[in-house]
């Protein structure tokens, strides 16, 4: 996986301009060891519950990234340490939380890139409200079902298709 974020947004303006490839605020924190990451997008809408996002983690995740609309809630956390562990051990490329994540040691020695609003020590509710596949907005940027995200030191890009 050998791509820059900077180079992916010199080489498609024309796609930022159109709004097919956008740009995510730079709100977002990183954690786990892998800087960059990439991979089609599988969406979850929670509010301060995380059942759905376990029970998606529990499938292979051959390469995907889990973008998770949070609602940027900022008052518990969505993913925590079991849940870094086992994105990695299913096949998650990364995960993207437009809200909070706890164990942050813990994440950061998982082989999976993580990024996340914040830390919070809260755990979340766990009734399994919510829904997936569905089209969500982080920080005012819809993702779609299988669009392609993009993350590395510099930034988080949403694409309408694969990038070269």
């Amino acid at each position: 996986m050998t791509f820059a974020t900077t180079d992916l947004c010199d080489d498609y303006a024309a796609m930022l301009d159109e709004g097919t490839l956008a740009v995510l605020p730079p709100v977002y924190r990183a954690f786990g060891q892998r800087v960059r990451f990439c991979g089609p997008a599988t969406t979850l809408q929670v509010f301060e519950d995380n059942a759905l996002v376990r029970s998606t983690l529990e499938t292979p995740g051959q390469g995907h990234v889990l973008v998770i609309d949070g609602g940027g809630s900022l008052r518990r956390a969505l993913v925590g340490g079991q849940l870094g562990v086992l994105a990695e051990s299913n096949g998650w490329a990364g995960i993207v939380v437009d809200g909070c994540i706890r164990d942050s040691d813990e994440i950061n020695v998982c082989q999976i890139g993580v990024r996340a609003l914040a830390t919070h020590p809260r755990k979340s509710n766990k009734t399994g409200a919510g829904q997936r596949d569905v089209r969500v907005q982080l920080s005012g940027v819809a993702v779609h079902p299988g669009d392609w995200i993009y993350a590395d030191a510099d930034g988080i890009l949403v694409a309408r298709q694969e990038l070269d």
